[in-house]
């Protein structure tokens, strides 16, 4: 079993006007998992309005702020830790960039330019750097510990003994390994 090389972690958040649409959904996850991204944790929210404040404090005092805090607090979401060979850079080139209108444009195969509606409205979230994917997976998987998983379950994911268990919507460990 090789493990010259490390998986990258990060969150990805499926917003609410994504999770509204059962068939929309199912087809980002298809995308997902075709891209050969691994589901770790996945797990379904509603933020209250304090916590999508929370979420996005960095954003504090723009104009968008509440327009967002508002969007993001109107119905579930999907969050995602997910994993692979540049995880953070391939899901953010599946998702294209966050403006809408241009992307629908330029990147009309992406995320965003399918399904997005607005800036704010985009379908979906990546973190942008390994440090910002720490925080964020902190934020929504509180329980979960980056190093305890690159010690148990980064052998089993980087030597493909994993597979998609869809109740769970995560990879699990085939058994017998």
């Amino acid at each position: 079993m090789s493990q010259l090389r490390q998986l990258q972690l990060t969150l990805a958040i499926l917003k609410p006007d994504l999770v509204a649409q059962p068939r929309v959904l199912k087809n980002v996850w298809t995308r997902m998992l075709e891209n050969g991204l691994y589901f770790v944790l996945s797990k379904q929210v509603h933020l209250s309005a304090v916590q999508a404040e929370q979420f996005y404090a960095e954003h504090r005092g723009k104009f968008f702020q509440d327009r967002l805090v508002y969007f993001m607090s109107s119905g579930p979401v999907w969050c995602h830790i997910l994993c692979g060979d540049d995880v953070i850079g391939r899901w953010r080139r599946m998702l294209g960039p966050t403006k809408v209108l241009k992307t629908v444009f330029n990147e009309p195969e992406s995320i965003r330019g399918s399904y997005g509606l607005t800036d704010t409205r985009n379908c979906a979230h990546g973190s942008d750097a390994d440090a910002t994917a720490r925080k964020e997976v902190g934020f929504f998987f509180p329980e979960f510990d980056f190093e305890e998983w690159y010690r148990r379950q980064h052998p089993l994911f980087i030597n493909d003994l994993v597979e998609f268990d869809p109740e769970k919507m995560q990879h699990i460990a085939i058994p017998n390994t």
